[in-house]
């Protein structure tokens, strides 16, 4: 009796949505996930995913502003980090969506109740993998 071959299909939606059942020896079957779909939807992500690199200064070291930026980094979801800088300065760097990096730009314009912002340098950077699903506060440089 000839074998049918497998054929391999495309999905649209995303991989939550779409459960995979795989047939174990014995006849039992148990749900997985399609690995190619995945690998879709996460270079899909990664190409939205941008990056940039802030530097704020005015009265912004000795005011709780770094505790501020990784509060707020937190309830808008980017990722990255925020440190001190030996010439006054604060520095972040922060990945994700264009609108969610705006939303960060005008957080950090804000800042906490005591801080004073002058200005605001802002240049793109590349995505760093060691700082993706978290934001934290690093040592000064």
């Amino acid at each position: 009796m000839p074998r049918a071959t497998p054929r391999a299909a495309h999905f649209s939606i995303a991989p939550a949505a779409n459960p995979v059942y795989r047939k174990l020896a014995g006849g039992q079957m148990r749900l997985g996930r399609c690995r190619c779909l995945s690998a879709t939807i996460s270079s899909f992500v990664k190409e939205e995913l941008q990056a940039r690199r802030f530097v704020v200064t005015g009265r912004v070291q000795g005011v709780g502003y770094r505790n501020f930026v990784e509060r707020m980094a937190g309830k808008i979801g980017v990722d990255g980090y925020v440190r001190n800088r030996r010439d006054g300065s604060v520095e972040v760097f922060a990945m994700g969506k264009p609108e969610l990096l705006k939303q960060l730009r005008a957080a950090l314009e804000r800042g906490p109740m005591m801080s004073y912002v002058d200005a605001i340098a802002e240049e793109p950077d590349t995505v760093d993998a060691n700082y993706l699903g978290n934001f934290i506060i690093e040592m000064s440089v």
